[in-house]
């Protein structure tokens, strides 16, 4: 091995807190000159509000890799499972689920 690569790598910790993961069904992207800001939302259905799960601050310089990344993952799973069927761009606030009523 090139000795120059066994500095390029990083030990990543990840803590079985962060392990088991946040679900997220919406994304709401901010950005200013100098960053990318990225929160992930659940939204329940039915439910008239919403929480950020997690928020993530990006450069914009990393905010472009991970676009990339993310271009380039898609596109190895619709290699392999198929295409991502995509759908209707807006979302609805009850997330298609049951009215309240009092």
């Amino acid at each position: 091995m090139d000795p120059r690569q066994k500095d390029n790598k990083i030990n990543i910790e990840l803590s079985e807190e962060h392990a088991e993961g946040i679900y997220s069904n919406l994304a709401v992207i901010t950005h200013s000159n100098t960053e990318f800001i990225i929160d992930f939302i659940k939204m329940m259905p039915g439910m008239p509000k919403a929480k950020v799960k997690s928020r993530i601050v990006l450069t914009p310089q990393h905010a472009k890799r991970l676009m990339k990344a993310l271009h380039e993952n898609i596109s190895k799973y619709e290699s392999i499972h198929g295409s991502i069927k995509e759908i209707d761009e807006r979302v609805p606030l009850n997330l298609g689920g049951p009215t309240a009523q009092a």
